[in-house]
């Protein structure tokens, strides 16, 4: 394979970085305790700049001003089509400045900068503009009632809402929270992953230029134990959304739970299984099936990880595989020739390393990879792993990182049954041109999203989420906008009724 330098002939500015303080009721803000952390560059472990550590009263505050806007501001209160208004200028503004968002995911989280300028910065855009259109249909129901009464209900935001977002998609995983939430009418305190608050940040600033309320979108920058614990145990959050590990994804409905009975979204971990069929082109599956592990890294929760092959075509797809991984080039990804860039910090850099010697250990494979992929920066080879077993570590946790297991099997029968052999259910691919294989498979694999002859294939219109241990609740989609709203009954005598 390729690495480093996928290119000698590149050049970009890189931005200067303008906001590092918290943002709350609409301004710029040091943290209570005067606390900075420091964000790094993956690519070379250098520090970018320091930011602001929000903790607990720093949480207190921005409750305090998200409460605030929504018992007594204007946004709750707003025409929807004023709200609408409001979220279409704030998209209008991302676009405006993509390159710069672009740069700021590339710097903090290692994101493919090409790739983040044409496809999701726009796409966090897109997000926005999808839930500004729902923002004014939002509407309850008129119901007949016994006994001479009439009836009807009222769709009302929930309140304040806590949004925790992970690391290694920072602006689309912002947008994708809070774009619903907004549309609904609620307020908000936004807690970024510590390892990729810049975009926040900038975010936050274009939401103030695109005319949203202070108080209405709050961002507190700091770590997970202190600032996004406080999120989830405030007794005066109404709802919290959720990605991240599973681990983690158990502490804050433990908090929510104890706290007040907020109700929980929470989108966790996966272990996708992609099952390949013998009736497929093995060309074009290998390389969907190399983008499946290597997209983003590797550091996407539904990546195709398990990669099941019908053994009549076993031998070939691994040929073809290993074939594309030898123009695979990884190295900076501000370079528009690399494919893949350094994994976001040094602890998710060692981490994906120590399960590849464990994969080694427990007597997996190493086909290719297995190795850092420069001497400086968070840089790892693709690495596939043949003759693994569904009872090796390697099959079942969650290693996120560019690690693939390969494994072979016979029938329609054990392909669904191993692939519903894990904890998670986030996510599947099923590669085949028989359509009642791709029926039944779909049907029995027990994952919130399946993908036929396809993967990574979002749109905000598709709700996503899990099953079993990768969470409830569900991202985009109207399904999404529903878990930010509450539903009220009203009922009343009509005319000539008992009750009068």
């Amino acid at each position: 394979m390729a690495l480093q330098n996928g290119s000698s002939e590149y050049h970009i500015n890189l931005p200067k970085i303008k906001f590092t303080q918290l943002f709350i009721d609409g301004q710029f803000v040091h943290a209570v305790s005067g606390k900075t952390f420091e964000t790094i560059d993956p690519r070379n472990g250098e520090v970018i700049a320091k930011i602001a550590e929000g903790d607990k009263d720093d949480i207190d505050l921005a409750v305090k001003a998200a409460r605030h806007a929504f018992d007594n501001g204007p946004w709750p209160r707003f025409p929807p089509s004023e709200r609408r208004r409001m979220m279409l200028k704030f998209a209008d503004l991302i676009d405006q400045n993509m390159e710069e968002l672009a740069a700021l995911d590339s710097l903090d989280a290692g994101k493919l900068y090409s790739f983040g300028k044409l496809v999701e910065i726009p796409n966090a855009a897109e997000k926005l503009r999808y839930y500004a259109g729902a923002a004014d249909k939002i509407h309850g129901s008129t119901l007949k009632m016994s006994g001479q009464l009439h009836g009807y209900t009222l769709r009302e935001p929930i309140g304040v809402v806590g949004l925790i977002i992970p690391w290694n998609f920072p602006s689309q995983m912002f947008t994708m929270k809070v774009g619903p939430a907004l549309a609904a009418g609620c307020t908000m305190v936004v807690k970024p992953a510590e390892q990729t608050p810049l975009s926040a940040l900038f975010l936050a600033h274009l939401a103030k230029l695109a005319g949203i309320p202070d108080g209405v979108l709050n961002v507190v920058t700091g770590y997970g134990h202190s600032a996004g614990a406080a999120i989830s145990s405030h007794m005066d959050i109404d709802k919290v959304s959720f990605t991240g590990s599973t681990e983690v994804g158990r502490l804050v409905m433990q908090a929510a739970a104890a706290s007040n009975l907020k109700p929980v979204t929470l989108e966790l971990g996966g272990k996708s299984p992609f099952i390949i069929f013998d009736d497929v082109d093995v060309d074009k599956v290998a390389d969907l099936a190399l983008r499946a592990i290597t997209y983003n890294k590797g550091e996407i929760c539904v990546a195709g990880t398990r990669v099941f092959v019908q053994e009549g075509i076993y031998d070939a797809f691994v040929v073809k595989l290993l074939e594309k991984v030898e123009s695979w080039v990884v190295g900076d990804p501000f370079d528009p020739n690399v494919h893949q860039g350094p994994q976001v910090d040094e602890k998710q850099y060692n981490k994906i390393l120590s399960y590849i010697e464990i994969g080694k250990k427990e007597g997996a494979t190493l086909l290719t990879g297995g190795k850092p992929a420069a001497n400086k920066g968070y840089y790892i080879e693709p690495t596939i792993f043949a003759d693994v077993t569904d009872d090796m570590t390697i099959a079942k946790e969650e290693i996120f990182g560019p690690v693939m297991s390969l494994m072979k099997f016979k029938s329609v029968e054990e392909a669904i049954k191993r692939g519903n052999a894990t904890k998670y259910g986030l996510a599947a691919g099923v590669m085949t041109n028989d359509l009642n294989i791709a029926n039944t498979v779909s049907r029995s694999i027990r994952a919130g999203i399946v993908w036929i002859n396809c993967y990574f294939a979002f749109s905000d219109t598709l709700p996503y989420g899990g099953y079993k241990m990768s969470g409830f609740g569900r991202d985009m989609g109207m399904e999404s906008l529903e878990s930010y709203l509450q539903t009220k009954s009203v009922a009343m005598p009509i005319h000539n009724s008992p009750w009068l």
